[in-house]
């Protein structure tokens, strides 16, 4: 019983903070609200006692996707919204239309397979340390190559961030700088002409 009340209170929990992640307009509390998503799947894999895709889920989409996506939009300026604007969107019919659509590509394949009639093998012990010990063994450059692949997604946030037109100089602005006209171009006053 304990059990499924958890459960029921991870279930509520992911779907409200994906329900955020959808409907909310701020760019940045969409990726703390999708982050809030994952780390509800991470507590429902480790009530389905898979330790290691709950905290690869963790590491993964709570630790490197999430943040990667809030520095993104903090980076290329996609915070600013406008102050009459709701705070939920209201394009709530595509989001369903899109909701279903996904939803009936998953199922589809999965109830015409014929994988749910065969007969479900023993259940596989792997656990945590031995696959970590693999990973940082026999699959280190796979590991190194992703962490290559969110440092370049990071550093091409900031170059698209950067802005490439120089900024304008403008003098005029400064009290201190003061614009006289040059001997040449000032004309004769009739002292000058009488002392010539």
């Amino acid at each position: 019983m304990p059990n499924k009340i958890t459960f029921c209170l991870t279930v509520v929990f992911t779907l409200s903070a994906a329900v955020a992640a959808i409907r909310l307009r701020n760019p940045v509390h969409c990726a703390l609200s999708a982050a809030l998503a994952f780390a509800g799947l991470a507590v429902a894999f480790l009530g389905l006692d898979a330790e290691f895709i709950a905290f690869a889920q963790i590491l993964v989409y709570v630790g490197a996707i999430s943040i990667l996506s809030i520095f993104a939009v903090l980076l290329t300026r996609g915070t600013e919204v406008e102050p009459t604007a709701a705070v939920f969107s209201r394009s709530w019919i595509t989001g369903i239309a899109i909701t279903l659509g996904t939803a009936a590509a998953i199922l589809v394949p999965i109830f015409s397979s014929s994988i749910l009639y065969k007969i479900a093998p023993a259940v596989a012990s792997a656990p945590v340390q031995m696959i970590g010990t693999e990973l940082m063994t026999h699959y280190l450059l796979p590991m190194e190559v992703m962490g290559l692949l969110l440092t370049s997604a990071l550093i091409g946030a900031v170059v698209i961030a950067m802005s490439d037109r120089p900024e304008k100089k403008d003098d005029s602005s400064h009290p201190s700088v003061t614009r006289y006209p040059s001997a040449e171009s000032k004309p004769a006053t009739k002292r000058d002409l009488t002392t010539v």
